[in-house]
């Protein structure tokens, strides 16, 4: 004999818990509502497929490339330029804020007077900005 409460029932065991949740079950209303199919019209089917589904897609893509992707692209080609054409006596700043006078220019590395006979060596791409002449002296 099984005890389900108060009641007594000769009936198999089986919790109270567990009989509301067979009965929340078995009344699909309560848990999960019923979703039924809707027959499309061909026309419609043709339009919301395909291209139409990615159009969203693509179209971030595009505006991620004109706001983000392509300024970059330009930012960096003009740093490339100004890097290549860097030339003994030019006046610059580094990334690391130190402003001199380039003396000599190799292949990866440019070294740069910071103050009267004090040079250092510099990557190349470190190098921010070329400075008008003169500029170093109003320092």
């Amino acid at each position: 004999m099984v005890t389900l409460g108060f009641v007594s029932s000769p009936q198999p065991t089986i919790g109270l818990i567990q009989l509301l949740v067979l009965h929340n079950f078995r009344s699909n209303d309560v848990l999960i509502s019923n979703a039924y199919a809707q027959a499309a019209d061909a026309g419609q089917a043709a339009v919301s497929g395909g291209l139409m589904a990615y159009l969203p897609l693509i179209a971030m893509f595009a505006v991620l490339y004109f706001i983000m992707i392509r300024p970059q692209m330009k930012r960096a080609k003009e740093h490339r330029a100004m890097v290549e054409a860097l030339g003994k006596g030019d006046e610059v700043i580094t990334g690391g804020g130190i402003a001199g006078k380039v003396t000599e220019v190799g292949d990866n590395f440019v070294h740069v007077e910071i103050a009267a006979n004090t040079v250092v060596a510099v990557q190349k791409q470190t190098i921010t900005t070329v400075l008008p002449k003169g500029t170093l002296k109003a320092l």
